[in-house]
């Protein structure tokens, strides 16, 4: 919940990654195959990025779509997908000034 220009509390009204699980904000770079993209995190770091099939079976995902993806502890160049945005949520992230500079590409 965020504090609006009028004083009121403004309520966010798409998933945003959280900080204690260690997600963040990617964008989907390149389309590996075999349910893998390389994902440019927001941390500047390129990842391989893994499609579970529960995302995968749902929702396709394509190069320049914003991602939330979770880097593995014990592997920091590989992450997991978690969550993909539509184009109207994430010009709505990046009016709102949700997203960092590094990928704000909307």
């Amino acid at each position: 919940m965020k504090i609006g220009p009028d004083g009121q509390p403004e309520f966010v009204r798409v998933r945003l990654p959280h900080k204690k699980g260690s997600e963040m904000f990617g964008i989907a770079d390149q389309l590996l195959g075999a349910s893998r993209i390389r994902v440019m995190c927001a941390d500047g770091k390129h990842r391989m990025g893994r499609i579970p099939g529960k995302i995968k079976k749902r929702m396709w995902i394509r190069e320049g779509d914003l991602l939330i993806v979770q880097p593995w502890e014990f592997q920091d160049e590989k992450a997991n997908i978690l969550y993909r945005y539509t184009k109207t949520q994430a010009m709505y992230l990046s009016r709102k000034k949700m997203l960092p500079k590094s990928i704000d590409i909307f």
